[in-house]
């Protein structure tokens, strides 16, 4: 009945804190929808400025940057509208919403369409620069729908504002009555629990004191006494040979005047035990500063006791630690004396010296290890930035060179050179574009920061596929299109980089596989290629070289991100490289 108690105790707690913890989820959820009600007003407002601003705006790269900026607003105003509207999923808006707003959004939908209509056409005239007489028409309708639009969604946001407080008010309500049940429990345990086990305690208590006094009157018989006297007698001789046999003992006076020893103790400290009058710090050590050391302690702790490690040399010169109790036992009322129990340590203590230098060896070869990571990945960089360098001097510097070139020779007069020279000059814009795009992408790809790893990766190996010849092939075999954190992405895709270009820059392969899977924790990447694999073993031993430095940057690089990394190679057949990374 007691651990029922304690039980029904902790069901209660925990229902209360999950309705609590479901109220909070919900109660974030309405924050969030008032947020974007009230963002939605702001961005009908930005999106009016807008199409003002470009209206009267005249410089056309002026009207390009305007036209950009409202196609931003707008999507962002359209996706936050369907998503109070029909509900999102990765927002926390619900699908269901109570009859008034539904007839809110009703009355609001032919404003919003109409906003959206409006400003589309003024975009495609603005672009073509035409219908001025209809564009202000237009902004007047987009003026007129926006006053409507901004009332009616000012009656939105105060209804989602008396929805998130009834629920608050409910929440408070519920609470109070699961902390009304919780404490009638309490009181129900207390009179029908706790109060009877007390009673049954005391009486048991009861029972027991009864039992004691008449184990008391059974004591007084004399062959009882007798006898269990003679049993001590036994036991004492039993323990006695124990510890002079098993323990590391001895008894000494509050002066530390050896009494008694053990045999083992005195065959370790290669004493005498039948030798008396000796000082138990003689007795210990035959170095002067030890036995000083030692008759102090005995000293300054002889009444209350003293426990501690104590490092010693022997007779015959070798260090011993001891794990020394001294106890204080009193023998009759006026005369004490100290119980010594010592256990030998030595191995113990030699065996954690071992551990404290290989650690401290250990460390040091990270530390080393670290220098020469940190050493190579400065050279990278280095050789990065000269890369880079090369190409832009060596490529897009001598093509833009050659474009300057070619603009100042033409000559307008002679109309069939300027055309041919005109298609020239377009075909050199294009080598340019396309030099640039290819410097931008080896940097940091777009299509990471856009659309995430998967499309980054697909990207990369139909890139080097056509600049090595090589068959590069990507499968995201799960369909996993989900975005990650930005550093875990830009780690991901720098180290499958790097397995895809020593494929073809060190094991000569013809065919490279990359493959993606995940599952709920996992996301996987394996790199397999047709190349003349490696030795593992031999090439981990081999720190110093370029390939062994290579395995160890992956290593460190993915443990970043807290991944693994994991190598397989057969000579001569192939290698595969698996990094799995917890999402």
């Amino acid at each position: 009945m007691y651990i029922f108690a304690l039980i029904t105790i902790a069901i209660t707690v925990i229902l209360s804190q999950l309705l609590i913890q479901y109220n909070l989820y919900s109660q974030l959820s309405d924050s969030r929808i008032i947020n974007i009600s009230g963002k939605q007003r702001m961005l009908s407002q930005k999106l009016t400025k807008e199409i003002l601003v470009l209206n009267f705006a005249t410089d056309s790269l002026q009207k390009t940057t305007q036209i950009d900026k409202i196609s931003k607003t707008i999507l962002l105003w359209k996706s936050n509208h369907n998503a109070l509207v029909n509900g999102s999923d990765r927002l926390g808006f619900p699908k269901e919403k109570n009859p008034i707003l539904t007839r809110y959004f009703k009355n609001i939908k032919p404003n919003f369409d109409t906003i959206i209509k409006v400003t589309n056409t003024f975009l495609a005239n603005k672009k073509q620069n035409i219908n001025e007489p209809e564009n202000i028409k237009l902004i007047q309708t987009l003026l007129a729908n926006e006053k409507v639009f901004l009332s009616e969604m000012n009656q939105i946001v105060s209804e989602y504002d008396s929805e998130a407080l009834e629920k608050v008010t409910l929440q408070r309500k519920t609470e109070y009555i699961i902390l009304a049940f919780t404490l009638f429990v309490l009181l129900l345990e207390f009179v029908f629990i706790f109060k009877p086990t007390t009673k049954k305690i005391e009486a048991l208590i009861s029972n027991l004191l009864s039992s004691e006094k008449k184990a008391l009157k059974l004591a007084q018989n004399s062959e009882i006494i007798s006898e269990a006297k003679e049993n001590s007698v036994k036991e004492l001789k039993s323990l006695n040979y124990a510890m002079e046999n098993t323990l590391l003992y001895c008894r000494i006076a509050t002066d530390g005047t050896i009494i008694h020893i053990g045999e083992k103790f005195s065959k370790l400290l290669q004493y005498n035990p039948f030798q008396t009058g000796t000082k138990f710090g003689e007795v210990l050590s035959p170095i002067e500063n030890e036995q000083l050391f030692i008759d102090r302690i005995v000293l300054q702790n002889n009444r209350r006791g003293w426990q501690g490690e104590l490092n010693i040399t022997t007779r015959a010169e070798q260090s011993l630690w001891l794990d020394l109790s001294m106890i204080p036992v009193t023998i009759k009322k006026d005369e004490s004396e100290l119980l010594i129990i010592c256990f030998d340590i030595t191995e113990r203590k030699k065996a954690v010296q071992e551990v404290e230098r290989l650690n401290t060896a250990n460390i040091e070869n990270k530390f080393n290890q670290q220098k020469i990571i940190s050493s190579k990945i400065v050279e990278n960089q280095e050789n990065e930035q000269n890369r880079i360098a090369r190409e832009i001097h060596d490529g897009i510097g001598q093509m833009l060179t050659g474009l300057k070139f070619s603009l100042e020779s033409i000559n307008l007069d002679d109309k069939e050179k300027a055309a041919v020279k005109i298609e020239y000059l377009k075909k050199l814009s294009l080598d340019i574009i396309k030099g640039v795009r290819t410097a931008t992408f080896n940097l940091m790809p777009p299509e990471l920061s856009d659309h995430g790893i998967n499309s980054a990766l697909s990207k990369l190996t139909q890139e080097l596929s056509k600049l090595t010849g090589k068959n590069i092939l990507f499968y995201n075999k799960t369909d996993f299109n989900s975005r990650l954190d930005s550093l875990i992405e830009i780690n991901i895709y720098r180290l499958t980089q790097e397995a895809i270009n020593n494929a073809i820059k060190y094991a000569d392969s013809t065919h490279i596989i990359v493959q993606l899977s995940h599952s709920a924790t996992l996301l996987s990447i394996i790199v397999d290629d047709n190349g003349k694999g490696f030795d593992i073993n031999a090439v981990e031993k081999k720190r110093n070289s370029e390939s062994g430095m290579g395995m160890l940057f992956m290593k460190e690089r993915i443990q970043y991100i807290n991944g693994r990394v994991f190598f397989n190679s057969i000579p001569n057949e192939g290698t595969r490289i698996t990094f799995n990374v917890p999402i």
